[in-house]
């Protein structure tokens, strides 16, 4: 089958996928309230004919449209979360908040979900016209940021019969990732005391804020005898009232904790948990812990890697017009020192110095070339839900540029940038990728049976859940 039939679908429907990356963008809703997004992929959806299949695994915004019959089953995973406190009116070179403290898409989920439906709308047309045999699945993947959705539906089964699931994340590269990262959980503990005035009789209080405090010290101890790709983050979400003069009942601390497998992240989780009951313990106050979410190490896939890497060279790069252009150089002034980006490694010590000078010099404002692909073991100290489907399935995803080179992630300069044409460009390049690797797996058995061989081997060991069956999706607020 000739790619560039699938790319003329997603072209045709381009103006349907920006109209619904912009809506989605335009709605910027949190983790597990992503209400309106849902009913907009739905609606889609369903107006392509596909099946849908909603409230998947319990969760109100968790859904998936599928077209075809029999194997092979190709998943598409999207998402379309936003992150607090990011609000920003668009297309800005300086922050301008369209609402004081509100939400934005400073991680591009809008584009990412938005282009992976464009790549099953393009592999579903296929099939309907007899040019592809199999089916198609897109999964609307909610809470990556706060809630770690992915790793419900994986708990639940979700993925397992797939033979394989692609996905990719906007970024200011385009390349296909590689590696590791790392898994995590994340944690609330929630320190209980007994109020009582500051000054006249402190001796009758006890400070759920002193527990917290003793908390957040033993755990800057716990860091020395930490394996050395594990990390600890916290903040407080309740610090007692704002009166100085009373003995604080009530303290809440979140924390997230990473290792490098479920496993090492378990481990170290029980140790903070120890240094809680420790701190509640010295304080005379007590402490109950709940998990929020947690998520896994992503399995690599090499064969997979390959597949979209022959896609990223075969795909049309985006052409950008001098106005894109003023406008990504305006943004990229904005940035402060700026790293390397993606996971260019030293590896490939000429495209760094390249990338590092064009970097330097202002005249690397979008990277528009595809970064080689170098199999690679290099490892992330970030998460992604990504990795428990990776578990379950052969996975493997790219990023593209969406945004200019350098971009900060999680910033007011993504979400100024993510309602733009040079992000609709990364958008349609990275569905373009997703349908032609769908593509070539629906049609060449071989390569799809040397992913699964792949697979059987990196996933032997077995789906080590980073959650219970006792804890349940959160609300953000």
């Amino acid at each position: 089958m000739e790619k560039e039939l699938l790319y003329r679908i997603i072209e045709e429907t381009a103006p349907q996928i920006t109209d619904l990356s912009d809506r989605i963008w335009s709605y910027a809703e949190l983790s597990m309230l992503e209400h309106r997004s849902t009913a907009a992929y739905v609606e889609v959806l369903k107006a392509e004919g596909f099946t849908v299949q909603e409230n998947l695994c319990g969760i109100a915004t968790a859904f998936s449209g599928s077209f075809g019959s029999g194997r092979p089953v190709i998943g598409l995973l999207g998402e379309f979360d936003a992150l607090s406190g990011l609000s920003q009116a668009p297309g800005l070179d300086h922050p301008q908040p369209l609402e004081a403290g509100g939400c934005g898409h400073g991680c591009g989920h809008n584009l990412l979900g938005a282009g992976a439906l464009s790549a099953a709308i393009a592999i579903k047309r296929a099939i309907a016209a007899g040019l592809l045999h199999g089916t198609v699945v897109f999964y609307g993947c909610p809470g990556e940021e706060g809630c770690a959705g992915k790793t419900f539906m994986a708990r639940d089964g979700m993925f397992r019969d797939l033979d394989a699931a692609l996905t990719w994340h906007p970024g200011d590269t385009n390349e296909v990732t590689v590696g590791s990262n790392a898994a995590s959980i994340q944690m609330e503990y929630s320190f209980s005391g007994i109020a009582a005035h500051a000054a006249d009789d402190p001796w009758n209080g006890r400070s759920a804020l002193d527990a917290a405090e003793l908390m957040n010290v033993g755990v800057q101890f716990l860091r020395e005898h930490m394996p050395p790709r594990a990390t600890i983050h916290y903040a407080f979400s309740d610090a007692g009232c704002l009166s100085p003069n009373v003995v604080q009942p009530t303290a809440r601390l979140i924390y997230m904790i990473r290792g490098a497998t479920v496993a090492n992240a378990k481990q170290l989780a029980a140790r903070v948990a120890d240094i809680a009951k420790g701190a509640a313990l010295m304080t005379g106050t007590t402490v109950t812990s709940r998990q929020i979410d947690g998520t896994a190490n992503t399995l690599s896939n090499q064969v997979l890697e390959q597949v979209l890497y022959n896609n990223l060279l075969a795909a049309p790069l985006p052409q950008y017009t001098p106005e894109e252009m003023d406008f990504a150089r305006r943004l990229k002034a904005t940035f402060g020192p700026t790293p390397l980006p993606g996971r260019v490694t030293g590896e490939n010590p000429r495209l760094r110095q390249q990338i590092a000078e064009q970097t330097a010099n202002g005249t690397l404002a979008v990277n528009n070339f595809v970064i080689p692909y170098i199999p690679s073991c290099t490892y992330s100290q970030g998460s992604t839900d990504v990795g428990d489907v990776s578990w379950l399935t052969p996975t493997a995803q790219i990023t593209a540029a969406t945004w200019p080179s350098g971009s900060p992630g999680h910033s007011w300069q993504n979400v100024s940038c993510g309602k733009t044409s040079l992000s609709h460009k990364g958008m349609l390049l990275a569905a373009k990728v997703l349908a032609g690797a769908a593509a070539d797996l629906m049609q060449d058995t071989d390569l799809l049976e040397q992913a699964q061989a792949e697979f059987a081997v990196s996933a032997a060991q077995g789906y080590d859940c980073p959650i219970g069956p006792e804890v349940t999706p959160c609300v953000e607020q």
